[in-house]
């Protein structure tokens, strides 16, 4: 049975400390827009999705002498978050296709699941899979499509879902509804939980999948800085928490009104000129939920930070916004 939005037991709420700087040594072109998820695979490449529907392998994007970029796969749509599989394939959440397996040796694109109880799934986020071949992933609204994605945050419709894929089977099943604008997903290092971020309420949510408490549901981590999207692990190290935009007063405000007054500042949002804030951010978190680093920049040459990931001792960061990525250093690495 489907869980409800997360109560309060267990939230922490981020350390009060001066954030350190965000600098990209190297913003990295890719020929196309919109590199929403980064993820790396052990030897030092990044992969990502583009607007267009192509999948791309960076190798070496630390290196700006030895960097290469190649396609791997189209999806047909619109690649957002992404797994990597032990057997060389990649789990991509399609905003318009569904939950996909791509073969990254041969390219084919293969659905796993486009419907849940008759209804087409759109607008899935961000994915993990656990040892067993399960599937998590979220879809982070029911009502607005991607491209309408500041509709969905206005009106706080709280239609997002956490979502689960058995192995062999083809229909989801739904662990949580009703968050505000799910995202990104990342798995706790004894695969005990799970950590959702909600973007639409600045924090993340942790949901038991083993232990006495499974299936159950807490605030993880609350009153973020700004709003969480990717959530990526890095081996043996932390989460990256992407946070693409600060919060917004006004937003906040707007969203302690009626139902009918955010479905029509909703409409109207969706059709305003938009150009993400100059401020972006990502946050280091540990599975006690303890903010380790958190790197902020209030003039960014990379706006709307949606994903981080580490790759050759690098802090590599995609944007929805931007036509690349920004190559970054890891906090305490200055060389």
């Amino acid at each position: 049975m489907a869980g409800s939005r997360a109560g309060r037991r267990g939230a922490r709420s981020p350390a009060a400390s001066h954030p350190t700087a965000l600098v990209p040594r190297r913003l990295l072109s890719l020929g196309g827009r919109g590199p929403e998820d980064v993820v790396a695979d052990h030897r030092g490449g990044v992969l990502t999705g583009l607007e267009d529907g192509r999948i791309l392998r960076v190798d070496r994007p630390g290196d700006p002498d030895h960097t290469s970029v190649r396609v791997l796969a189209e999806t047909g749509g619109r690649p957002l978050g992404l797994e990597l599989l032990p057997d060389n394939a990649l789990l991509v959440c399609d905003a318009e296709r569904g939950l996909l397996r791509v073969g990254l040796d041969d390219g084919v694109v293969r659905v796993l699941a486009d419907t849940i109880a008759g209804e087409p799934l759109r607008f899935c986020s961000n994915v993990v899979a656990l040892a067993d071949g399960t599937v998590c992933f979220t879809v982070s609204s029911r009502t607005h499509p991607l491209a309408h994605w500041i509709g969905d945050l206005v009106e706080h419709t709280g239609t997002g879902r956490l979502l689960r894929l058995a192995p062999g089977e083809t229909e989801p099943e739904v662990l949580l509804d009703g968050l505000q604008f799910a995202n990104g997903l990342a798995v706790s290092s004894d695969a005990s939980f799970l950590v959702v971020a909600e973007t639409g309420a600045c924090r993340l949510i942790r949901y038991w999948l083993t232990g006495p408490r499974q299936g159950e549901n807490e605030v993880f981590l609350d009153d973020l800085p700004g709003w969480p999207d990717n959530l990526w692990r890095a081996p043996d190290g932390p989460i990256w928490v992407a946070i693409a935009a600060p919060r917004v007063a006004a937003l906040e405000f707007l969203h302690r009104r009626g139902p009918a007054v955010r479905h029509t500042a909703a409409r109207i949002a969706v059709r305003a000129p938009f150009r993400p804030p100059g401020t972006a951010g990502v946050l280091a978190v540990g599975d006690d939920g303890r903010v380790l680093h958190h790197l902020e920049s209030h003039r960014s040459r990379h706006r709307m930070v949606t994903s981080a990931c580490e790759s050759d001792d690098h802090l590599i960061l995609g944007s929805l916004w931007e036509s690349g990525l920004a190559v970054c250093d890891l906090p305490g690495r200055t060389d």
